[in-house]
């Protein structure tokens, strides 16, 4: 069931009035509904992109490498690259 919700967009109500203006949607709720629906694509793309990565990462049969090494190598490089 729908229950009426309160929203404040600051700047962002300009731009959503003139999507209702220039018909592009019937009303301020449309506007609402398909930014969420936008969102929520949004974030089930960034999900299966983190998905994929974590699959990725998975599957590396490399040899792990010891967190401090790591941060060595890393500060290593960064006075290299300091230095050149």
């Amino acid at each position: 069931m729908s229950k009426p919700v309160t929203v404040t967009l600051g700047r962002l109500a300009e731009t959503a009035q003139a999507y209702v203006a220039e018909g592009r949607y019937a009303s301020m709720s449309e506007v609402m509904r398909a930014g969420i629906r936008a969102l929520e694509r949004e974030q089930q793309a960034l999900d299966s992109i983190y998905r994929a990565k974590v699959a990725e990462a998975l599957a590396d049969q490399r040899e792990a490498v010891p967190l401090a090494k790591g941060f060595a190598e890393v500060r290593e490089r960064i006075a290299r690259d300091r230095d050149a």
